[in-house]
């Protein structure tokens, strides 16, 4: 499963191509995608907030990355 850190990544790289590209439909499903990245990321975090299942270190590591994040 991947980190909250890395679907963040996923939606930064849908809004980057949907930047250079015109308005049109393809450039609304990206943004749309980068929406879900990002939905996906913070569920990912919360559940790692609240799980003891966390891998050994992975709670660490999404708490510090999760503390810089931007939420657009």
């Amino acid at each position: 499963m991947k980190k909250a850190s890395e679907l963040r990544l996923h939606a930064d790289e849908c809004r980057a191509l949907a930047r250079g590209m015109a308005a049109n439909e393809q450039r609304d499903r990206l943004l749309e995608m980068a929406a879900i990245w990002e939905k996906l990321a913070a569920e990912r975090s919360d559940l790692m907030r609240h799980s003891e299942l966390t891998p050994e270190g992975e709670h660490q590591q999404e708490s510090t990355s999760d503390n810089g994040a931007s939420g657009s």
